[in-house]
């Protein structure tokens, strides 16, 4: 092949790269993961908000943020859900994380949705936010009782998340592990957001689940969003004290 081939062939390689990764970046751009306040203030800035709940029908059921539909890519009659949507307004999608949401809020901009906005930290940002929401059941811990918990013990680990969250699944064992070492004297408080949203909202620290929050003497000594190594920083934490 002459040099000018080659070169010709080299540049039209280069075209079509950039071309999808335009075409990519593009896509990428209609799709923003907003944190709680933003989020909010852009569905505000609607007449009609179209904010889209992408658990399952099970987990809608139980709580979910005001006005919204519940559908998501394993939905039955998902077309007939996006069919019911404008395309050319945005749409507010949330989860518990963002991996559900993230989905969804992909396939529509494949289908021409023009502005597609995904919540960090999903329901969990949304409800510790004290942001308001829809709960069908009575919460079973008030923040009074929650309070007299920490006042009434020395040490209290407090573990904030959803039996619909694979993350907070393997706090479990950790929780188990401590509860065998430390025994009586760390007292251990789980709230699910399935019982006690109306707790998860007053404390007003939780952004995403699992959340885990330890307390000597009333006073917080750690606040952990996510799993990470919490039977590490418990036993340091204990250790110091």
């Amino acid at each position: 092949m002459s040099q000018f081939n080659l070169k010709r062939v080299t540049n039209n390689v280069t075209a079509i790269v950039l071309f999808f990764a335009l075409g990519a970046s593009a896509q990428n751009q209609n799709i923003f993961t907003l944190q709680l306040d933003s989020f909010s203030a852009k569905i505000k800035e609607q007449t009609k908000p179209q904010i889209i709940d992408a658990r399952s029908p099970e987990e809608f059921a139980i709580d979910h943020i005001n006005g919204s539909v519940n559908f998501n890519l394993e939905t039955e009659n998902y077309a007939k859900h996006t069919a019911q949507l404008d395309k050319t307004k945005p749409v507010f999608i949330y989860s518990i994380g963002t991996f559900r949401s993230g989905q969804l809020a992909k396939e529509l901009l494949k289908n021409g949705f023009s502005e597609v906005h995904d919540l960090e930290g999903g329901i969990a940002a949304w409800i510790g936010g004290g942001k308001p929401y829809y709960f069908n059941s009575k919460n079973k811990l008030s923040l009074v009782e929650y309070q007299k918990v920490i006042a009434d013990n020395k040490t209290v680990l407090v573990d904030i998340g959803s039996r619909y969250c694979g993350a907070c699944k393997k706090v479990k064992p950790v929780l188990e592990t401590i509860k065998a070492q430390y025994g009586e004297n760390v007292k251990i408080v789980e709230i699910d957001l399935e019982e006690n949203p109306q707790v998860i909202a007053d404390l007003k620290a939780v952004k995403v689940f699992p959340t885990l929050i330890l307390y000597q003497k009333g006073t917080i000594v750690f606040k952990k969003d996510g799993l990470g190594d919490l039977k590490k920083d418990v036993d340091l934490a204990l250790a110091e004290k």
